[in-house]
């Protein structure tokens, strides 16, 4: 048996990288998966998003494995499309326990920007991050609440949203006030959600090796960082984290073992916070 067995998981940015890590992993744990990605680029992001073939890819990774999935395209910035798509699956599985507010973007850049491409960054940034978040915690509520049986959300924030690191570009400083702000809204709905038996935690990893920190863009900022070098190194001897090392962080604090364990910011960081 798993620890999740019968229990329904929302994930938004499931096509590709932590999202399609988080999805087998609760699967394999019992979840029946409820996913979603915008399949579509972003043009003030520096780096192509995930596409419909991956979100494809992710469904079949999932059913292979034994796991069940409703997958479908929505943006997180639209709250109504991403509404829709979480109400149909909670109608195909009959409840929701778990919700994982994964998608993000992180638009850096190693270039002089005019003012308007930086005033697009920082609202596609914050719009993707901080706002979507909002609208996938204000879709999930009802549905936990209706269930009457508590629950548990995720929202990935990162080493950015305890620290004060990002330059200062439009993107960069975006995805920092993004991610602290996500921090403070998980802060604010565990006190509100905690008489439902609602939990709610933020997971802070640093850099993890999918597209967002690999891309060229952001390989050229975090060579031009000021302070750079060993600055941005994790004390322990590891340079890239992988979504897997994520998602064993998620299954913890979604699952029956973190009980009570609600309000926290969980670095998954390799002690990057501590040193900074």
């Amino acid at each position: 048996m798993g620890s999740l067995d019968g229990k329904v998981a929302f994930i938004t940015g499931v096509a590709r990288g932590q999202g399609r890590s988080h999805a087998l992993r609760l699967a394999a744990d019992g979840a029946s998966i409820v996913g979603v990605d915008i399949c579509a680029d972003i043009a003030s992001n520096g780096y192509p998003m995930a596409d419909r073939d991956e979100l494809a890819e992710t469904v079949s990774l999932v059913e292979s494995r034994g796991g069940t999935i409703v997958a479908s395209v929505a943006d997180v910035r639209d709250f109504h499309a991403l509404d829709d798509a979480l109400t149909a699956g909670v109608e195909r599985f009959g409840r929701l326990d778990i919700v994982c507010a994964n998608a993000g973007i992180a638009s850096m850049a190693f270039r002089e920007l005019t003012i308007e491409e930086e005033l697009q960054m920082w609202t596609d940034v914050v719009d993707v991050n901080l706002a979507g978040s909002f609208h996938t915690a204000k879709a999930a509520i009802p549905h936990l609440i209706a269930g009457g049986r508590g629950g548990s959300i995720v929202f990935t924030s990162s080493t950015a949203g305890l620290r004060g690191f990002g330059g200062l570009q439009g993107g960069g400083l975006g995805y920092a006030a993004s991610k602290h702000g996500i921090v403070g809204l998980m802060r604010t709905l565990a006190n509100a959600l905690a008489p439902h038996s609602i939990r709610v935690n933020t997971v802070h990893p640093t850099a993890v090796n999918t597209m967002m920190a690999v891309n060229p863009a952001m390989t050229a900022f975090l060579e031009h960082y000021p302070g750079g070098g060993p600055h941005l190194q994790n004390p322990l001897p590891v340079q890239l984290l992988e979504p897997e090392d994520i998602s064993a962080a998620i299954a913890y604090l979604v699952s029956d073992a973190a009980e009570y364990v609600t309000g926290v910011t969980f670095p998954v960081d390799a002690g990057f916070c501590n040193k900074l």
